[in-house]
């Protein structure tokens, strides 16, 4: 593929990459985070893909069945008419449990005529590093590493075995289904069974869509957003991904090519938040559960990042055998930026912990443990301000005062202060309101440009950074004061670039950046929003929504030129920032208190 034309399926799990044309070029099993069986998006010849072939008679298009995470493909020719629906399943057994299997369900659904098409199906295991074998059995079809038998999946299907592997034709004239399972299955797995998970699945999205916040204007674009960072979410941890895969460039032909498989205490933070305002607090609970389960001691030590079952080793390696994303090397897997020093990454959090305050504390018990961490934050952040990180970007080899990492760190101090006056630890807040001014203080002293009248990337440098959008959002400074104002207009001058932002111009690790990172787009629309140049930022975000995919979706850069999609896919930033703009210009539906999801 040579644009991001993908649909993302997935289940809380794992997650599947299907192209426009109904190829899966991208899935792990068991887990998001687990080698890949199907890794085609990353090289076209040995990654391996399952597809749906047809010849070029055939019109395809592709769209989600509304308020869904099922893909629905149709083929359509004057032989005749099929739709491929693709879902993972999900869905609630009991109250706290949820039926959500390392399995993929290719659902055929004959339409009209006698369409006809082949099956490809080349699992290549463990990032196509391992030769597949086939076996033939009554009922499915075992394929398995050549030198790990053990590293195996099974394919159940309607239609004939043969068929499948020799990649025959079939002439289509009733339902069928292909289905793909990380286990062996100990039920019937036929098209009764397909159309089963099929409805339950549908059923479970349709419901958490309905409880989600509903708006008049751009409202399915919203919706789209919040499904996509709900299927980014690790059930069994609460974890929350940066982004479903690895490796995807930022620029074609460079090397920042970074695995995303991971939960950032930063993305997962702003995820979450946004979650929870749009309706959904069991995110947020299920977030801070993680949260906890990473802190087995009360003094332990927070990373910016971690595994998403609580890992804090996430070491990095290179794939040498793998050509890339339009053969841009090198493919990573694990992410060395995991043993960094970022000092925003707790703010995020704190103002999510806030949150959990204000709106659902738990028992006295969680109330307290929870205390425990705001105060474990607070320790770090009072040592920790002072110094030099590596800054939001993650800069590899380079160190500074970064202003929007102080800046987060008077947000971490400013909520603690809040938290602590709600459980009426007046003197504590005290404390904190002493160190917070001294933070604010110094921002203010030494971040702030008086030749270029502008708040600045660092204290020792000049230079315009997107992120200092952010700090009339969380708090920092209003949006009338001349100083925000001033900095907007003069970040806007400097990163606007073909209509898109830059994060950043000046020099890195790897050179300068030179695609867009399309969250800092999304945080202009809302700075021009709040300073009153409404009409601009109006116009801005509608040119910018033009860029999505053709379902909708977001990866994490563009392309200044072509607009082209580039970065990690989907990616949360980007969404989460698409639903926190587009409520500026929504309005939303309400229905009667007496009417309950």
């Amino acid at each position: 593929m040579k644009d991001l034309d993908y649909g993302v399926i997935g289940n809380c799990r794992s997650a599947a990459l299907i192209s426009k044309y109904g190829s899966i070029d991208w899935l792990c099993l068991p887990d998001f985070d687990s080698p890949s069986i199907f890794a085609k998006l990353l090289d076209e010849r040995k990654g391996g893909s399952f597809a749906i072939e047809v010849d070029d008679s055939y019109m395809i298009t592709q769209e989600y069945k509304p308020g869904t995470n099922i893909l629905q493909t149709r083929f359509e020719s004057v032989d005749g008419v099929f739709d491929l629906l693709d879902f993972m399943p999900r869905y609630r057994t009991t109250d706290n449990t949820y039926y959500m299997s390392p399995e993929l369900y290719r659902f055929i659904k004959h339409v009209s005529g006698k369409p006809r098409f082949k099956v490809i199906y080349d699992p290549v295991m463990n990032y196509a590093r391992e030769e597949a074998v086939f076996s033939k059995k009554n009922n499915y079809i075992r394929t398995s590493s050549k030198s790990k038998d053990m590293d195996n999946v099974y394919l159940y299907s309607s239609l004939d075995f043969d068929t499948i592997l020799n990649r025959e034709e079939v002439e289509l004239t009733k339902d069928e289904f292909l289905f793909l399972s990380y286990n062996q299955k100990l039920v019937t797995v036929d098209l009764n069974r397909v159309r089963l998970e099929y409805q339950r699945t549908k059923v479970y999205w349709l419901n958490w869509s309905y409880r989600s916040k509903r708006f008049d204007t751009y409202g399915d674009k919203i919706a789209r957003s919040l499904l996509v960072l709900k299927l980014m979410s690790y059930q069994s941890s609460g974890a929350v991904l940066a982004a479903l895969t690895t490796s995807i460039p930022e620029t074609i032909g460079e090397v920042r090519n970074w695995d995303y498989r991971f939960c950032w205490i930063r993305d997962a933070s702003m995820s979450i938040e946004t979650l929870l305002k749009m309706g959904h607090p069991n995110a947020a609970g299920r977030f801070l559960g993680f949260i906890k389960s990473i802190l087995k001691l009360k003094y332990d030590q927070f990373q910016i990042m971690y595994g998403i079952r609580g890992e804090r080793t996430l070491t990095e390696e290179v794939l040498p055998h793998l050509s890339g994303y339009g053969n841009s090397r090198p493919v990573r897997i694990g992410n060395a930026a995991y043993n960094q020093k970022q000092n925003d990454s707790l703010g995020y959090l704190m103002d999510v912990i806030y949150s959990y305050y204000q709106y659902f504390p738990g028992n006295l018990d969680e109330v307290e443990e929870m205390w425990e961490i705001v105060r474990n934050i607070v320790k770090t952040v009072m040592s920790e301000w002072r110094n030099k990180d590596q800054s939001i970007w993650e800069f590899r080899n380079i160190e500074g005062h970064f202003v929007f990492s102080k800046v987060m760190c008077w947000v971490a101090l400013d909520r603690a202060i809040k938290i602590a006056k709600l459980l009426n630890k007046d003197d504590y807040a005290a404390v904190l309101e002493d160190e917070a001014n001294k933070i604010y203080d110094d921002v203010c002293t030494n971040g702030w440009n008086e030749e270029l009248q502008s708040f600045t990337q660092a204290y020792d440098n000049c230079d315009m950074d997107a992120s200092l959008l952010l700090m009339e959002q969380y708090g920092f400074i209003s949006a009338e004061d001349e100083r925000y104002i001033k900095t907007v207009k003069c970040i806007q001058k400097e990163l606007s670039h073909e209509g898109l932002m830059f994060r950043y111009k000046n020099h890195d690790d790897f050179g300068t950046p030179s695609s867009s990172f399309t969250i800092c787009t999304f945080w202009m629309v809302r700075a021009l929003f709040v300073i009153g140049e409404k009409e601009e930022a109006l116009n801005l975000f509608n040119q910018l929504m033009t860029y999505s995919n053709h379902v909708g979706l977001f990866s994490e850069d563009l392309d200044f030129c072509t607009k082209r999609q580039l970065g990690n896919f989907p990616q949360a930033y980007s969404h989460l920032a698409l639903i926190n703009t587009a409520v500026l210009f929504s309005w939303e539906k309400t229905n009667s208190q007496f009417l309950r999801p």
